[in-house]
């Protein structure tokens, strides 16, 4: 009965209270030609949870799993080590069960953590206030854009062109239906961001400028000069950041001017999934700015004994008011993974964090030497964390395929992120984590030097 519940008696005192003879008469406002008049084609009828669990495991593998091969795909979602200890906590039944904090005489657990988080948060942006966290760091930039337009009272948006494609399409996505112009551009292939070229397209009708820190190509732009430049024509800086282990050894987006901070967390406490669910990271520097704010926000307070407690707080910017009065429809936060980020980063510390990030910085760079040690690979960074681009000389994404094939996860070919823009074709974005070990980089090198020779 684990599948199948209702009985017949079930389902017939079911129809009989609602007035229906039979389960067809449920369906008699579809149009005939539109139901279905037998199984769906090339689709297996039901079998055994014994033969179902069979076939997926045949499907799973056909997978080139990340832990089973030298790893260096990166673009936005990173393999970090997880401990064990993350996975321990997140799973105790108080955490798993206690969804929604609407309740807070019952839910101190959940608010408690969500107010953790957010102060984490806050620090690692270098920003007065974060959210208790957004479905992830695409629609966090979306919702960041959102939020500079009702600040500024603008309708312009300044894109960097070294901004992630995928989060560039999804704010072009939503602004057809706010109306927002969208002035995006391809990035520049050199060792440094083109500043000067975004900061000559800010004018007095932009709301706003998105940057990504480091880039889509893994450079580190001058935020500060970006700041200023937007600061002058009255616009807001908005920071994305993919990977915030980098924030151990870079400095806050905060403290570089940036306004609005938002990003992916996914590379502390959650691992690559298939690409989801994942976290949104969101804080603003300003204080002022708190109001306009999308998503939830935890408050500490005060009970009637004078006892602390949390609260959700400065909530129209959800359900509780009308919608066109509201900051943003998200009603929710992504609990369970934001607990998992908050459970790692307590582990690590501000040292352990900083400590992660040195680490990662000095694999990248031996992986950074050991490729531009090859007749026809060329590094195009000056300044990289741990992930940074390299042209081959030669279609990026047919390599990538060949190594794939030999066991070797190479990178993201820039082919495959710009489909359509010949000049991309010969890049490849690496990325190294402290996963990757001095073998995995020998092994990528030598098959590489193998495969361009």
């Amino acid at each position: 009965m684990r599948y199948l519940p209702l009985t017949d008696a079930d389902r017939g005192a079911m129809l009989a209270k609602i007035g229906a003879s039979s389960i067809d008469d449920l369906f008699v406002d579809v149009p005939e030609h539109a139901r279905l008049s037998g199984p769906i084609e090339g689709l297996p009828l039901h079998a055994s949870e014994m033969a179902v669990e069979k076939h997926m495991r045949r499907l799973s593998k056909k997978n080139l799993a990340a832990a089973d091969a030298p790893f260096f795909l990166g673009a936005g979602a990173y393999r970090h080590h997880v401990p064990a200890s993350v996975d321990h906590v997140i799973q105790r039944g108080e955490f798993l069960t206690a969804y929604t904090p609407y309740q807070p005489e019952i839910a101190q657990g959940t608010l408690q953590m969500l107010f953790e988080f957010q102060s984490q948060v806050a620090r690692l942006y270098g920003c007065a206030v974060a959210n208790a966290s957004m479905y992830d760091g695409s629609t966090a930039c979306w919702e960041a854009v959102a939020m500079a337009g009702r600040v500024t009272k603008r309708k312009r948006v300044v894109l960097s062109g070294a901004l992630h494609p995928h989060y560039a399409e999804v704010v072009s996505t939503m602004a057809k239906f706010t109306e927002d112009e969208i002035a995006g551009a391809l990035p520049s292939l050199t060792a440094v961001p083109d500043n000067d070229g975004l900061i000559s397209r800010i004018d007095d009708a932009t709301s706003c400028v998105v940057v990504q820190y480091p880039d889509i190509l893994g450079r580190i732009p001058d935020l500060a000069a970006i700041a200023e430049a937007a600061h002058e024509k009255g616009a807001l800086l908005i920071a994305v950041n993919t990977e915030p282990v980098a924030l151990g050894v870079i400095k806050a987006p905060g403290e570089l001017g940036a306004d609005i901070v938002v990003g992916e967390g996914q590379a502390i406490g959650v691992g690559l999934q298939f690409g989801g669910p994942y976290l949104g990271l969101f804080a603003v520097r300003d204080p002022k700015h708190v109001r306009q704010m999308p998503g939830r926000l935890c408050g500490e307070t005060q009970d009637a004994e004078g006892k602390r407690g949390f609260v959700l707080t400065l909530s129209t910017r959800e359900q509780h008011i009308r919608r066109e009065k509201a900051t943003s429809n998200i009603c929710t936060n992504s609990g369970l993974c934001a607990l998992a980020f908050s459970v790692h980063m307590t582990l690590l510390g501000e040292e352990g964090l900083r400590r992660l990030a040195a680490w990662n910085h000095a694999f990248a760079g031996k992986a950074a030497d050991a490729l531009a040690a090859i007749p026809g690979v060329e590094v195009l960074n000056d300044s990289f964390f741990n992930e940074f681009t390299v042209t081959l000389g030669t279609d990026a994404r047919e390599v990538v395929r060949q190594l794939a094939d030999d066991g070797i996860l190479a990178g993201v070919s820039l082919g495959r992120l710009y489909p359509g823009h010949p000049k991309f074709a010969q890049g490849l974005l690496v990325a190294v984590t402290e996963t990757t070990t001095e073998e995995d980089i020998a092994t990528l090198a030598a098959a590489l030097r193998e495969i361009l020779a």
